[in-house]
């Protein structure tokens, strides 16, 4: 069975990133994989979003229709509230409880919402909202939340059996190589 992960996120905070990442943990662990990413100005705050999709069998499209995302993994709340549609009726949120002004708000087209996390707990069941964001700058560096929300998914995915110390090794300059392995962990015990 395909499973479908939408990971969304403003530029800048290492949403590709974390979905490359993802992609090649599961591409080791034998799934066939893909996945797509749409960049909305994402250099300039824009919207990214990134849609993973694996299985044992063939996958044959990158893209995840609304409804049937299996967790959205949000790096931003307003993110989480826009992309929520493609969740399904049992689906799971990880949210990063930081608000980032997208271009669409900086620019008067769209206003921030308040009370998102409240919101997006009225309309799922499962909701895991944490600071990823403020977690990472305790660690060291801001930039690691996306590595603490790759590790809350992979053990809400329960994938853990994957080498993922090995594919953060590959896919991170060596000089942050244990801030990101410090961050995964944060990120996995993040989630109960």
């Amino acid at each position: 069975m395909t499973k479908n992960i939408l990971l969304s996120g403003v530029g800048g905070q290492g949403t590709i990133t974390a979905a490359k990442m993802l992609t090649f943990g599961l591409m080791e662990a034998g799934y066939d994989v893909k996945m797509s990413e749409i960049h909305g100005m994402s250099q300039r705050g824009g919207d990214v979003v990134s849609q993973v999709r694996y299985s044992k069998e063939k996958v044959f499209s990158p893209v995840i229709e609304k409804g049937t995302a299996d967790i959205v993994v949000s790096f931003e709340e307003m993110e989480a509230l826009r992309t929520l549609e493609y969740l399904k009726p049992d689906g799971a949120v990880v949210v990063n409880e930081e608000k980032i002004p997208s271009m669409t708000v900086l620019t008067g087209a769209e206003e921030y919402a308040d009370d998102i996390i409240p919101e997006i707990k009225k309309a799922v069941d499962r909701v895991y909202a944490f600071n990823a964001s403020g977690m990472a700058e305790d660690l060291g560096n801001v930039k690691a939340a996306n590595v603490i929300l790759l590790g809350a998914l992979v053990k809400l995915m329960g994938l853990e059996d994957i080498d993922w110390e090995d594919i953060i090794r590959k896919n991170v300059k060596e000089k942050f190589v244990d801030l990101n392995l410090k961050a995964f962990q944060a990120g996995r015990d993040a989630v109960k």
